[in-house]
Protein backbone atom coordinates (compact mmCIF):
# COMPACT_ATOMS: atom_id res chain seq x y z
CA UNK A 1 0.00 0.00 0.00
CA UNK A 2 1.33 3.43 -0.96
CA UNK A 3 2.32 5.55 2.00
CA UNK A 4 1.14 9.15 2.22
CA UNK A 5 3.81 11.62 3.26
CA UNK A 6 3.10 14.96 4.84
CA UNK A 7 4.60 17.73 2.70
CA UNK A 8 7.70 19.44 4.05
CA UNK A 9 6.36 22.82 2.92
CA UNK A 10 2.74 23.71 2.31
CA UNK A 11 1.61 27.20 1.27
CA UNK A 12 -2.03 28.13 0.74
CA UNK A 13 -2.96 31.62 -0.45
CA UNK A 14 0.41 32.90 0.75
CA UNK A 15 0.48 36.70 0.50
CA UNK A 16 2.89 39.40 1.60
CA UNK A 17 2.09 43.10 1.32
CA UNK A 18 4.69 45.70 2.19
CA UNK A 19 3.40 49.03 3.49
CA UNK A 20 4.88 52.51 3.91
CA UNK A 21 5.17 54.55 7.10
CA UNK A 22 1.46 55.45 7.01
CA UNK A 23 0.47 51.80 6.47
CA UNK A 24 -0.55 52.41 2.89
CA UNK A 25 0.01 49.49 0.49
CA UNK A 26 3.44 49.91 -1.09
CA UNK A 27 4.14 46.66 -2.93
CA UNK A 28 2.48 43.25 -3.08
CA UNK A 29 5.58 41.08 -3.22
CA UNK A 30 3.75 37.74 -2.99
CA UNK A 31 0.15 37.48 -4.14
CA UNK A 32 -1.86 34.44 -3.06
CA UNK A 33 0.42 31.59 -4.13
CA UNK A 34 -0.21 27.87 -3.48
CA UNK A 35 2.49 25.21 -3.59
CA UNK A 36 3.85 22.14 -1.83
CA UNK A 37 7.30 20.62 -1.45
CA UNK A 38 7.37 16.88 -0.77
CA UNK A 39 10.01 15.00 1.21
CA UNK A 40 13.13 14.11 -0.78
CA UNK A 41 12.42 16.61 -3.57
CA UNK A 42 14.84 19.13 -5.06
CA UNK A 43 12.72 22.11 -6.09
CA UNK A 44 13.83 25.23 -7.94
CA UNK A 45 12.21 28.56 -7.06
CA UNK A 46 12.76 30.76 -10.12
CA UNK A 47 11.88 34.24 -11.30
CA UNK A 48 13.44 37.54 -12.33
CA UNK A 49 14.59 40.10 -9.77
CA UNK A 50 11.67 41.43 -7.75
CA UNK A 51 9.35 38.52 -8.52
CA UNK A 52 8.89 37.48 -4.88
CA UNK A 53 11.49 34.72 -4.45
CA UNK A 54 13.39 36.25 -1.53
CA UNK A 55 10.17 37.26 0.22
CA UNK A 56 8.84 33.71 -0.09
CA UNK A 57 12.07 32.28 1.29
CA UNK A 58 12.01 34.69 4.24
CA UNK A 59 8.47 33.60 5.08
CA UNK A 60 9.58 29.95 4.95
CA UNK A 61 12.35 30.84 7.40
CA UNK A 62 9.98 32.69 9.72
CA UNK A 63 11.80 35.98 9.17
CA UNK A 64 8.71 37.60 7.65
CA UNK A 65 5.12 37.10 8.72
CA UNK A 66 2.56 36.59 5.91
CA UNK A 67 -0.02 39.29 5.32
CA UNK A 68 -2.50 36.64 4.22
CA UNK A 69 -2.76 32.90 3.68
CA UNK A 70 -0.84 30.22 5.52
CA UNK A 71 2.52 28.48 5.28
CA UNK A 72 3.77 25.50 7.28
CA UNK A 73 7.13 23.73 7.43
CA UNK A 74 7.01 20.14 8.70
CA UNK A 75 3.40 20.84 9.62
CA UNK A 76 4.34 23.64 12.03
CA UNK A 77 4.81 27.38 11.91
CA UNK A 78 8.16 28.43 10.39
CA UNK A 79 8.66 30.63 13.46
CA UNK A 80 8.68 27.66 15.85
CA UNK A 81 12.10 26.85 17.33
CA UNK A 82 11.69 23.12 16.72
CA UNK A 83 11.06 23.89 13.04
CA UNK A 84 14.19 26.00 12.72
CA UNK A 85 16.31 23.12 14.06
CA UNK A 86 15.41 21.13 10.94
CA UNK A 87 16.28 23.88 8.45
CA UNK A 88 19.64 24.73 6.92
CA UNK A 89 19.93 28.06 5.11
CA UNK A 90 22.55 29.43 2.75
CA UNK A 91 21.83 33.12 2.04
CA UNK A 92 22.72 34.76 -1.26
CA UNK A 93 25.56 36.62 0.45
CA UNK A 94 27.55 34.75 3.10
CA UNK A 95 27.57 37.00 6.15
CA UNK A 96 30.41 35.60 8.22
CA UNK A 97 32.53 36.94 11.07
CA UNK A 98 35.66 37.86 9.16
CA UNK A 99 38.03 37.51 12.12
CA UNK A 100 37.06 33.88 12.81
CA UNK A 101 38.82 31.02 11.09
CA UNK A 102 36.94 28.46 9.02
CA UNK A 103 37.04 25.99 11.89
CA UNK A 104 35.93 28.59 14.45
CA UNK A 105 33.08 29.67 12.17
CA UNK A 106 31.65 26.16 11.95
CA UNK A 107 32.24 25.61 15.65
CA UNK A 108 30.25 28.78 16.41
CA UNK A 109 27.27 27.76 14.29
CA UNK A 110 27.40 24.24 15.70
CA UNK A 111 27.20 25.61 19.23
CA UNK A 112 24.02 27.50 18.31
CA UNK A 113 22.35 24.09 17.83
CA UNK A 114 23.70 22.85 21.19
CA UNK A 115 25.85 20.19 19.56
CA UNK A 116 28.36 18.55 21.85
CA UNK A 117 32.05 19.37 21.43
CA UNK A 118 32.68 15.86 20.12
CA UNK A 119 29.90 16.11 17.54
CA UNK A 120 31.07 19.56 16.46
CA UNK A 121 34.65 18.39 15.94
CA UNK A 122 33.58 15.36 13.92
CA UNK A 123 31.18 17.31 11.74
CA UNK A 124 33.63 20.17 11.19
CA UNK A 125 36.30 17.77 9.93
CA UNK A 126 33.85 16.11 7.57
CA UNK A 127 32.33 19.36 6.31
CA UNK A 128 35.67 21.04 5.64
CA UNK A 129 36.78 18.00 3.69
CA UNK A 130 33.48 17.92 1.81
CA UNK A 131 33.72 21.55 0.63
CA UNK A 132 37.46 21.30 -0.06
CA UNK A 133 38.63 23.69 2.66
CA UNK A 134 40.55 21.35 4.96
CA UNK A 135 43.77 23.14 4.02
CA UNK A 136 42.27 26.50 5.04
CA UNK A 137 40.69 25.52 8.34
CA UNK A 138 42.94 27.93 10.29
CA UNK A 139 42.64 30.87 7.89
CA UNK A 140 40.35 33.77 8.74
CA UNK A 141 37.25 33.81 6.56
CA UNK A 142 37.77 37.51 5.95
CA UNK A 143 40.70 36.50 3.72
CA UNK A 144 38.58 34.10 1.66
CA UNK A 145 37.62 34.70 -1.95
CA UNK A 146 33.91 34.77 -2.78
CA UNK A 147 34.05 31.17 -3.95
CA UNK A 148 35.70 30.03 -0.71
CA UNK A 149 33.17 32.03 1.32
CA UNK A 150 30.34 30.27 -0.54
CA UNK A 151 31.87 26.92 0.33
CA UNK A 152 32.18 27.69 4.03
CA UNK A 153 28.64 29.12 3.91
CA UNK A 154 27.39 25.84 2.46
CA UNK A 155 29.17 23.96 5.23
CA UNK A 156 27.57 26.09 7.96
CA UNK A 157 24.15 25.49 6.41
CA UNK A 158 24.60 21.76 7.00
CA UNK A 159 26.29 21.77 10.42
CA UNK A 160 22.98 20.78 12.09
CA UNK A 161 22.27 17.95 9.58
CA UNK A 162 19.01 19.61 8.48
CA UNK A 163 16.14 17.73 6.90
CA UNK A 164 15.24 20.76 4.77
CA UNK A 165 17.87 22.88 3.00
CA UNK A 166 17.19 26.30 1.49
CA UNK A 167 20.02 27.36 -0.81
CA UNK A 168 19.97 30.85 -2.28
CA UNK A 169 22.26 31.01 -5.35
CA UNK A 170 24.44 28.09 -4.09
CA UNK A 171 26.82 28.18 -7.10
CA UNK A 172 27.30 31.96 -7.16
CA UNK A 173 31.00 32.82 -7.28
CA UNK A 174 32.11 29.22 -7.76
CA UNK A 175 34.30 28.02 -10.59
CA UNK A 176 32.95 25.31 -12.92
CA UNK A 177 34.51 22.57 -10.80
CA UNK A 178 32.99 24.00 -7.65
CA UNK A 179 29.61 24.22 -9.37
CA UNK A 180 29.81 20.57 -10.35
CA UNK A 181 30.82 19.57 -6.81
CA UNK A 182 27.92 21.50 -5.28
CA UNK A 183 25.45 19.93 -7.72
CA UNK A 184 26.81 16.46 -6.97
CA UNK A 185 26.50 17.22 -3.26
CA UNK A 186 22.86 18.26 -3.64
CA UNK A 187 22.08 15.07 -5.55
CA UNK A 188 23.82 13.07 -2.81
CA UNK A 189 21.72 14.82 -0.16
CA UNK A 190 18.62 13.95 -2.15
CA UNK A 191 19.58 10.26 -2.06
CA UNK A 192 19.79 10.58 1.71
CA UNK A 193 16.20 11.77 1.77
CA UNK A 194 16.95 15.47 2.27
CA UNK A 195 14.58 18.06 0.84
CA UNK A 196 16.19 20.99 -0.96
CA UNK A 197 14.78 24.31 -2.18
CA UNK A 198 17.06 26.23 -4.55
CA UNK A 199 16.76 29.77 -5.85
CA UNK A 200 19.08 30.52 -8.74
CA UNK A 201 19.42 32.54 -11.95
CA UNK A 202 21.67 29.83 -13.44
CA UNK A 203 18.96 27.84 -15.15
CA UNK A 204 21.31 25.19 -16.48
CA UNK A 205 22.27 24.32 -12.89
CA UNK A 206 18.61 24.11 -11.89
CA UNK A 207 17.86 21.88 -14.85
CA UNK A 208 20.69 19.51 -13.86
CA UNK A 209 19.52 18.85 -10.32
CA UNK A 210 15.88 19.85 -9.76
CA UNK A 211 12.87 17.54 -9.91
CA UNK A 212 10.35 20.37 -10.10
CA UNK A 213 10.39 24.14 -10.57
CA UNK A 214 8.15 27.00 -9.47
CA UNK A 215 8.37 30.13 -11.61
CA UNK A 216 7.27 33.43 -10.08
CA UNK A 217 6.55 36.74 -11.75
CA UNK A 218 4.95 39.76 -10.12
CA UNK A 219 4.24 37.77 -6.97
CA UNK A 220 2.20 35.15 -8.86
CA UNK A 221 3.10 31.58 -9.80
CA UNK A 222 3.19 31.58 -13.58
CA UNK A 223 4.17 27.92 -13.97
CA UNK A 224 5.10 24.97 -11.79
CA UNK A 225 5.59 21.26 -12.24
CA UNK A 226 8.07 18.51 -13.03
CA UNK A 227 10.76 19.46 -15.51
CA UNK A 228 9.94 16.53 -17.78
CA UNK A 229 6.35 17.70 -18.04
CA UNK A 230 7.15 21.37 -18.57
CA UNK A 231 10.01 21.01 -21.04
CA UNK A 232 8.84 18.08 -23.15
CA UNK A 233 7.53 19.05 -26.59
CA UNK A 234 4.71 16.51 -26.80
CA UNK A 235 3.57 17.30 -30.35
CA UNK A 236 6.90 16.22 -31.86
CA UNK A 237 8.77 12.92 -31.93
CA UNK A 238 12.51 12.42 -32.13
CA UNK A 239 14.32 9.24 -33.16
CA UNK A 240 17.99 8.95 -32.20
CA UNK A 241 20.02 6.42 -34.20
CA UNK A 242 23.64 5.84 -35.20
CA UNK A 243 24.69 7.36 -38.53
CA UNK A 244 22.72 5.61 -41.32
CA UNK A 245 23.67 5.24 -44.99
CA UNK A 246 21.98 7.77 -47.25
CA UNK A 247 19.97 5.05 -48.99
CA UNK A 248 18.46 3.94 -45.69
CA UNK A 249 17.21 7.47 -44.93
CA UNK A 250 14.69 7.28 -47.81
CA UNK A 251 12.80 4.48 -46.10
CA UNK A 252 13.68 5.16 -42.48
CA UNK A 253 10.62 3.69 -40.81
CA UNK A 254 10.66 0.47 -42.86
CA UNK A 255 14.43 -0.13 -42.83
CA UNK A 256 15.35 1.25 -39.39
CA UNK A 257 15.77 -2.02 -37.54
CA UNK A 258 17.39 -3.72 -40.54
CA UNK A 259 20.06 -1.06 -40.92
CA UNK A 260 20.91 -0.77 -37.19
CA UNK A 261 22.32 -4.30 -37.14
CA UNK A 262 20.98 -4.97 -33.68
CA UNK A 263 22.10 -1.67 -32.14
CA UNK A 264 19.68 -0.02 -29.75
CA UNK A 265 17.81 3.07 -30.73
CA UNK A 266 15.63 5.45 -28.80
CA UNK A 267 12.41 7.23 -29.66
CA UNK A 268 11.31 10.05 -27.37
CA UNK A 269 10.03 13.61 -27.37
CA UNK A 270 12.49 16.52 -27.81
CA UNK A 271 12.75 18.95 -24.93
CA UNK A 272 13.17 22.67 -24.74
CA UNK A 273 15.82 23.95 -22.39
CA UNK A 274 14.68 25.33 -19.06
CA UNK A 275 16.03 28.72 -20.10
CA UNK A 276 13.78 28.76 -23.19
CA UNK A 277 10.72 27.78 -21.16
CA UNK A 278 11.53 30.32 -18.44
CA UNK A 279 11.90 33.18 -20.91
CA UNK A 280 8.64 32.20 -22.63
CA UNK A 281 6.78 32.28 -19.30
CA UNK A 282 8.17 35.71 -18.37
CA UNK A 283 7.60 37.08 -21.88
CA UNK A 284 3.98 35.96 -21.79
CA UNK A 285 3.50 37.53 -18.37
CA UNK A 286 4.83 40.85 -19.66
CA UNK A 287 2.67 40.69 -22.79
CA UNK A 288 -0.37 40.19 -20.57
CA UNK A 289 0.59 43.31 -18.66
CA UNK A 290 1.24 41.48 -15.39
CA UNK A 291 2.30 43.92 -12.70
CA UNK A 292 5.57 43.47 -10.85
CA UNK A 293 7.50 45.49 -8.29
CA UNK A 294 10.76 44.21 -9.75
CA UNK A 295 12.60 44.60 -13.03
CA UNK A 296 10.18 45.02 -15.93
CA UNK A 297 12.62 44.92 -18.85
CA UNK A 298 15.11 47.24 -20.44
CA UNK A 299 14.03 50.22 -22.52
CA UNK A 300 17.34 50.43 -24.37
CA UNK A 301 20.58 52.27 -23.87
CA UNK A 302 20.54 55.61 -22.07
CA UNK A 303 20.51 58.59 -24.40
CA UNK A 304 23.66 60.17 -23.01
CA UNK A 305 25.52 56.89 -23.67
CA UNK A 306 24.49 56.74 -27.32
CA UNK A 307 27.30 58.98 -28.46
CA UNK A 308 27.20 58.22 -32.20
CA UNK A 309 24.51 60.75 -33.08
CA UNK A 310 26.15 63.50 -31.03
CA UNK A 311 29.49 62.82 -32.71
CA UNK A 312 27.90 62.99 -36.15
CA UNK A 313 26.22 66.31 -35.36
CA UNK A 314 29.53 67.76 -34.21
CA UNK A 315 31.19 66.71 -37.46
CA UNK A 316 28.36 68.21 -39.51
CA UNK A 317 28.53 71.48 -37.60
CA UNK A 318 32.25 71.71 -38.22
CA UNK A 319 31.56 71.03 -41.87
CA UNK A 320 29.26 74.04 -42.01
CA UNK A 321 31.80 76.25 -40.26
CA UNK A 322 34.62 75.16 -42.52
CA UNK A 323 32.66 75.70 -45.77
CA UNK A 324 34.20 78.60 -47.79
CA UNK A 325 32.19 81.82 -47.50
CA UNK A 326 32.90 83.15 -51.01
CA UNK A 327 29.57 82.14 -52.50
CA UNK A 328 26.24 82.50 -50.62
CA UNK A 329 24.74 79.85 -52.86
CA UNK A 330 27.45 77.43 -51.71
CA UNK A 331 26.60 78.06 -48.05
CA UNK A 332 22.95 77.48 -48.80
CA UNK A 333 23.70 74.21 -50.60
CA UNK A 334 25.92 72.99 -47.76
CA UNK A 335 23.26 73.88 -45.21
CA UNK A 336 20.67 71.93 -47.16
CA UNK A 337 23.00 68.92 -47.33
CA UNK A 338 23.65 69.06 -43.58
CA UNK A 339 19.95 69.08 -42.79
CA UNK A 340 19.47 66.03 -44.96
CA UNK A 341 22.51 64.24 -43.50
CA UNK A 342 21.21 64.65 -39.98
CA UNK A 343 18.26 62.46 -40.90
CA UNK A 344 19.91 59.78 -42.99
CA UNK A 345 23.23 58.21 -43.74
CA UNK A 346 25.61 60.60 -45.49
CA UNK A 347 26.48 58.62 -48.59
CA UNK A 348 22.96 57.35 -49.20
CA UNK A 349 21.40 60.76 -48.79
CA UNK A 350 23.91 62.50 -51.06
CA UNK A 351 23.19 59.91 -53.69
CA UNK A 352 19.48 60.43 -53.13
CA UNK A 353 19.78 64.21 -53.44
CA UNK A 354 21.75 63.93 -56.65
CA UNK A 355 19.41 61.30 -58.02
CA UNK A 356 16.29 63.35 -57.28
CA UNK A 357 17.67 66.61 -58.74
CA UNK A 358 15.18 67.61 -61.43
CA UNK A 359 16.10 69.80 -64.37
CA UNK A 360 13.27 71.69 -66.07
CA UNK A 361 12.79 71.16 -69.78
CA UNK A 362 13.50 74.82 -70.41
CA UNK A 363 16.28 76.35 -68.34
CA UNK A 364 18.39 79.38 -68.74
CA UNK A 365 22.18 79.37 -68.77
CA UNK A 366 22.16 80.95 -65.32
CA UNK A 367 19.95 78.18 -63.94
CA UNK A 368 22.20 75.51 -65.45
CA UNK A 369 25.29 77.10 -63.90
CA UNK A 370 23.54 77.42 -60.54
CA UNK A 371 22.56 73.74 -60.63
CA UNK A 372 26.10 72.70 -61.52
CA UNK A 373 27.52 74.88 -58.74
CA UNK A 374 25.08 73.35 -56.26
CA UNK A 375 26.03 69.80 -57.28
CA UNK A 376 29.72 70.69 -56.94
CA UNK A 377 29.11 72.12 -53.46
CA UNK A 378 27.29 68.95 -52.47
CA UNK A 379 30.21 66.80 -53.60
CA UNK A 380 32.67 68.99 -51.71
CA UNK A 381 30.55 68.80 -48.58
CA UNK A 382 30.40 65.01 -48.88
CA UNK A 383 34.17 64.73 -49.41
CA UNK A 384 34.81 66.92 -46.37
CA UNK A 385 32.46 64.81 -44.26
CA UNK A 386 34.15 61.58 -45.38
CA UNK A 387 37.55 63.08 -44.58
CA UNK A 388 36.51 64.14 -41.09
CA UNK A 389 34.81 60.85 -40.26
CA UNK A 390 37.71 58.87 -41.65
CA UNK A 391 40.24 60.83 -39.63
CA UNK A 392 38.22 60.28 -36.46
CA UNK A 393 38.15 56.53 -36.96
CA UNK A 394 41.93 56.43 -37.09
Amino acid sequence: MERNYEPVVQAVGLTKMFRDFWQRPKARAVNGIDFEIKPGEVVGLLGPNGSGKSTTVKMLLGLLYPTGGKVTVFGKSPRAVETKREIGYLPEESYLYKFLTAEETLNFFGSLFNLSAEDRKRRIDQLLDMVGLSHARYRRVGEFSKGMARRIGLAQAMINDPAFLILDEPTSGLDPLGCREVKDLILALKKRGKTVLITSHLLSDVEDICDRVIILYGGHIRAQGALDELLTVSDQTRILTPQLPKAAMDKLLELLRANLDGEEFKIDHPRRTLEEFFLDVISQARQEGAETAGVSGSSGIAEYLAGDEADKSAVLNSLLQDTPAAAPAEKLAAAEVVQELKRQDADDKIASVLGEEKTPVETSVVEVEAAAQKADNIRRANDKLDSLLGGKGE
